[in-house]
């Protein structure tokens, strides 16, 4: 009875957004799909801010539920992914530190600096990029194929790590970091 409750409700969802009801039940199957992208999004997002990747979204959502289809439970899991995926993103946005990242950025390159020996906006060496930045540098290159947030959680890690702004001496003295 959940069930068919539950799917009409999904498919009552998609005719009012204006689709059939073929396309309503056919986008049932895609959800493995969608699934993977929400969870694809979030592990990538945890990985750059050094955070460990996750397999579940849904934590305790099913306490107490008799859960009776398959569909009911990928149902349930693609909105627990779209409601960490919402979570997640802000908390990508919230660099520690992003102002002072911005303040040695204008002292330093372009984003998008291909030049060598130091690449993107905070002018990363190679070795610097495979210390902290390895798994970015293994999926998109070097820095200056890498977001803004991506390269200022990079510099995050190594000032965590104990480096603090002293990779860019000059920038940083100038932003009244050091």
């Amino acid at each position: 009875m959940k069930v068919k409750l539950l799917i009409s409700t999904v498919v009552a969802v998609f005719l009012a957004a204006g689709a059939t009801t073929a396309q309503a039940h056919s986008s049932l199957s895609t959800l493995p799909k969608q699934i993977k992208v929400y969870r694809a999004e979030v592990n990538h997002m945890r990985t750059v801010m050094g955070v460990p990747a996750m397999q579940y979204a849904m934590g305790a959502a099913f306490q107490g539920w008799v859960l009776v289809s398959p569909r009911d439970v990928l149902v349930h899991e693609l909105v627990a992914w779209k409601r960490t995926t919402k979570i997640v993103r802000w908390m990508y946005g919230q660099v520690p530190n992003k102002n002072a990242w911005l303040c040695i950025h204008r002292g330093e390159g372009a984003w998008n600096d291909p030049n060598s020996p130091f690449w993107g906006g905070l002018q990363m060496d190679m070795s610097f990029q495979r210390a902290y930045g390895s798994y970015l540098l293994r999926k998109k290159g070097t820095a200056d194929n890498w977001t803004p947030l991506e390269q200022m959680w990079t510099a995050e890690k190594a000032r965590r790590s104990g480096r603090g702004f002293y990779p860019w001496p000059n920038t940083a003295r100038n932003c009244g970091l050091i």
